[in-house]
């Protein structure tokens, strides 16, 4: 079984920066394909940064802001987020493809991750 586990979420003005951890228990980590999403209330749920095979990719609206990582060591995912926003404000949620699908086109699509966490909390005020 496979759990994962976000923290690091918070509240934080914007220009402010935070980290997000999630903490993947299960077998062959490494060989995981992982991404974060975040939903904003009334709004679709949506991609935020992925890694797979050593790539990693973000969404336009990150790009150069926020840096995804993971730690194999640790078993650990991170998303450190700089230079905030409010229309960053959002529950952030990291997934897991275990099935190895993920590719630079299909990972903004959370039908292609099999594992999700419950989410970590972000606010950015103005």
């Amino acid at each position: 079984q496979v759990r994962l586990e976000e923290s690091g979420g918070g509240s934080v003005q914007a220009g402010g920066s935070l980290r997000l951890s999630c903490v993947v228990s299960g077998y062959t980590f490494n060989s995981y394909r992982l991404g974060w999403f975040r939903q904003a209330p009334g709004k679709e749920r949506q991609g935020v940064a992925a890694i797979f095979s050593g790539i990693t990719t973000y969404a336009d609206s990150v790009k150069g802001r926020f840096t995804i990582s993971k730690d194999i060591t640790r078993n650990t995912l991170y998303l450190q987020m700089d230079s905030l926003k409010a229309e960053d404000t959002a529950m952030y949620y990291c997934a897991a493809d275990t099935y190895r699908r993920l590719n630079s086109g299909n990972w903004r699509d959370g039908t292609q991750y099999n594992y999700w966490g419950r989410g970590t909390q972000v606010t950015v005020s103005s």
